[in-house]
């Protein structure tokens, strides 16, 4: 969707400028590097790569109840996507640099990386409320497609994942579920909306 837009813009300014003379440099704006092009008559365009943006059909609810659902969720979502996104390429960058590791390695490793993880995301993370933290959760099953009790039994081994999904269900998770699609439609089309995928 980024190369689109920006080859949308790019072919709108030269639609526009084509037959006129014009200057092109690079300037820093608003504190991003942008092309500028500037024509003899002194307009003056500038050219930027967008944000990937996802576009969706209007949705449809058979009550307001739903809707109401609806936006709180995709509020949630916009809280919990970006320790989503962290969650994710620290998923890859960590079974990265464990492949060639022997067990030992690879345990120390874990475990120092756990120490990180709990310093830096500890805090905010408990702030969560459940509804918050079954979002994020269901995202990231989603991305990885893969029941969050397999991620964390390949991560810490069987009992972690046991005790996890235990104590999870107190709080309303099911780990051994997973993100099944149609199981909540609402939650379907707020995390439709949001993509995961990292550069590996």
């Amino acid at each position: 969707m980024n190369k689109f837009l920006l080859f949308f813009l790019i072919w709108v300014s030269s639609s526009a400028l084509y037959a006129q003379h014009q200057q092109v440099d690079t300037v820093i704006f608003g504190g991003k590097k942008m092309i500028r092009i500037i024509t003899e008559k002194g307009d003056t365009a500038y050219l930027d790569q967008l944000r990937e943006v996802s576009v969706s059909s209007k949705q449809q609810f058979g009550s307001k109840d739903e809707y109401d659902r609806y936006m709180r969720y995709r509020r949630y979502a916009a809280i919990v996507y970006p320790y989503a996104l962290e969650a994710m390429r620290i998923y890859h960058e960590s079974n990265e640099a464990t492949r060639s590791m022997t067990r030992r390695e690879r345990k120390k490793y874990m475990k120092t990386l756990e120490k990180e993880l709990e310093d830096q995301f500890e805090e905010p993370l408990k702030k969560l409320t459940r509804t918050q933290g079954l979002i994020l959760t269901k995202m990231i099953e989603k991305e990885l497609n893969e029941p969050f009790y397999d991620v964390i039994k390949g991560i810490k081994g069987t009992w972690t994942a046991f005790y996890y999904n235990t104590t999870g269900r107190f709080y309303g998770y099911h780990l051994k579920d997973g993100y099944v699609r149609g199981e909540d439609y609402i939650m379907d089309m707020v995390l439709d909306d949001y993509r995961l995928s990292v550069k590996k």
